[in-house]
């Protein structure tokens, strides 16, 4: 008499995940905060560990691309700890975070994709410079509808909804409305920017600063692309701009800023950093003017690294 054997089975499918509507966003935001301040905490916690006095522990820091752009063990472990807290509250989300990966373009119309960066400003975190964030955001058909970013030394929070304003959360809960600055001549507007990593992109952005900043008050390179973002938001910077951000740099800020009532020009999300595209976030007031001055310095030309 032959054995008996169970017929195989395959596996049962993964539930596809399931479309969100606008009801939702305050939902993602919510999340968003929880996330980015469970990965700043953690941020703010392991960095005493890991870059005491005497020095950083062994294996602390290694490069990516290039010598002077780095990642710490610190980094990763945030993304971890996100991806974690993501796997049990929204398990069927697509996720395309800094050090992990993943791709943005890849999942089906109306369902969200996490965009994370576990630490923007690892140089200043490196340093011991206060001017780092975790960033957290929710895209939904390539479009920011929700984000977090926490300023990890000052433990502050931004946050945003699509269409439901942004806001900032301090330290000692006080809840404020965030609302572009109201300035309207270019001459005395306080410019953020960034310079890249790679040495053929970073002389070009040098050469375009000597046709900008002769037109402004002054520039500012604080060193974190999502807070640059919510500084604008917040009125303490009327704009910045950049070549080269990926969409884990811009997707929670530029939802913030644009919340609080700045005109944004990003690239499309599934676009990376390499491609070298011109990011633009200011204040209405001088959103054209600046504009007008880049076009004649020549910035809206891609940078490719």
């Amino acid at each position: 008499m032959p054995e008996y054997t169970e017929p195989e089975t395959s596996p049962a499918p993964a539930p596809a995940p399931a479309p969100v509507a606008s009801a939702d966003y305050e939902q993602l935001r919510r999340l968003a905060v929880e996330l980015a301040e469970a990965a700043a905490a953690h941020v703010r916690a392991r960095r005493p560990e890991v870059f005491a006095e005497d020095g950083p522990v062994v294996g602390a820091v290694a490069t990516k691309g290039h010598v002077t752009d780095p990642v710490t063990i610190v980094d990763t472990e945030s993304e971890q700890l996100i991806r974690g807290l993501l796997a049990e509250r929204r398990p069927h989300d697509a996720i395309l975070g800094e050090e992990g990966g993943g791709d943005v373009g890849a999942t089906a119309s109306g369902t969200v994709t996490w965009v994370v960066d576990p630490i923007d400003g690892t140089v200043n975190f490196l340093y011991g410079l206060p001017g780092y964030a975790v960033s957290v955001g929710a895209v939904v058909d390539g479009k920011p509808v929700a984000g977090a970013v926490v300023d990890v030394a000052a433990a502050t929070t931004y946050s945003a909804a699509l269409g439901a304003g942004s806001h900032a959360v301090r330290p000692d809960g006080t809840r404020v409305t965030l609302r572009c600055s109201s300035e309207d001549s270019l001459s005395v507007a306080l410019v953020a920017t960034g310079f890249a990593y790679g040495s053929v992109r970073r002389a070009r952005q040098a050469q375009l600063l000597t046709e900008i900043l002769p037109q402004i008050r002054d520039i500012r390179r604080l060193g974190a692309a999502a807070m640059d973002l919510c500084h604008v938001a917040a009125g303490r910077l009327e704009a910045y701009y950049e070549h080269g951000l990926n969409a884990w740099d811009w997707a929670a800020g530029a939802l913030i800023a644009a919340e609080a009532g700045a005109v944004v020009h990003v690239p499309p999300v599934t676009v990376g950093g390499a491609a070298g595209e011109l990011t633009v976030v200011a204040a209405p007031g001088i959103a054209k003017d600046l504009n007008d001055l880049l076009d004649r310095a020549g910035a809206p030309t891609a940078l490719p690294d």
